[in-house]
């Protein structure tokens, strides 16, 4: 078993036993979404802790978007218990690159992808840039800032 779900499952526990009210809630919808995870497919399956990082990494773009929503919609309370979820699950989740550790990987995939390419890669190569930098940057920033250092340095 991924040794994070099990993490997520003893925190779980302990949350019930410390009357944790909103950490039980939050473990409880995050398991429950790496369980949907992995029965989703013809086949049901373990997922490994790259997998599990992957669905709470989800997760919390989804409580982000829900309290920027509510937040616009005149509703404070529930962005911030949003928010309150989204800092819950924030814990299981690598620390996130600073912006100079990611314009570094940035700049290390686009010399790869002109490396294979043999040329200086521009906008039309960013899909490239962007799957290898990804690759590098394995979950510990958002998608939309490593697009954005990408476009960055691909138009700078």
């Amino acid at each position: 078993m991924a040794e994070l779900k099990e993490r997520l499952r003893s925190d779980l526990t302990a949350a019930m036993k410390g009357r944790q009210t909103t950490v039980v809630a939050t473990l409880r919808m995050a398991l429950a979404a790496v369980t949907t995870e992995e029965v989703a497919g013809k086949v049901a399956r373990e997922l490994s802790d790259e997998e599990v990082l992957k669905v709470l990494t989800r997760e919390v773009k989804k409580r982000n978007e829900a309290a920027e929503a509510f937040s616009g919609a005149g509703r404070p309370e529930q962005a911030d218990a949003e928010l309150a979820e989204a800092e819950v699950l924030k814990a299981y989740l690598p620390a996130q690159l600073s912006d100079d550790e990611l314009a570094e990987l940035v700049a290390q995939a686009i010399a790869e992808v002109a490396e294979q390419s043999g040329e200086q890669p521009g906008q039309k190569q960013m899909g490239q840039v962007m799957k290898t930098a990804n690759a590098k940057v394995a979950g510990r920033a958002e998608g939309g800032r490593v697009a954005a250092a990408v476009r960055a340095k691909l138009l700078g």
